[in-house]
């Protein structure tokens, strides 16, 4: 049997025990769905308006929240973001971009017990700085990182 038969084969067997899953229950297309985002956030126009519908407590200066990103991103609808909380009871982390036209990037639930430590790549739309929110036992801590982009990006 030549291997593209083959593929055939394996692919429509597959496709047969997750139709299976989903016809008896045990898949439910909507638990794939994000059924719990914060729509309001991620439509904001501005950092202000982002800010204002994600943090819901009083804010403090993140000293044990590190942004992993480089200073200079040469491409901005490729630049890596990552995200270090090393404070106890994370609950979120968000990742905005100051002057997008939606500054809110990414919002991660992160479950009790995980180590909080999340990378990303954003789009940019210019220079511009990147604001890491995490909640912490129900306080929310920000820091903050300027990141030169030097072509492309949201505006092109």
């Amino acid at each position: 049997m030549d291997s593209g038969r083959r593929a055939f084969i394996r692919n429509a067997g597959n496709a047969g025990v997750v139709a299976l899953l989903v016809a008896n229950g045990f898949l439910r297309p909507e638990s794939a769905r994000a059924a719990l985002w914060n729509k309001p956030a991620f439509d904001a126009t501005s950092l202000e308006e982002a800010l204002a519908k994600v943090v819901d407590g009083p804010l403090t200066e993140g000293a044990d929240v590190t942004i992993v990103a480089p200073d200079i991103a040469e491409n901005g609808a490729v630049v890596p973001v990552g995200v270090i909380a090393s404070m106890p009871g994370v609950e979120s982390i968000a990742i905005l971009c100051e002057k997008n036209p939606h500054p809110l990037a990414a919002i991660y639930d992160i479950p009790a017990g995980t180590l909080a430590d999340v990378k990303t790549r954003v789009k940019m739309a210019g220079t511009s700085n990147v604001v890491v929110l995490v909640r912490a036992e129900g306080k929310f801590h920000m820091a903050s990182k300027e990141i030169k982009v030097t072509r492309g990006g949201c505006g092109g």
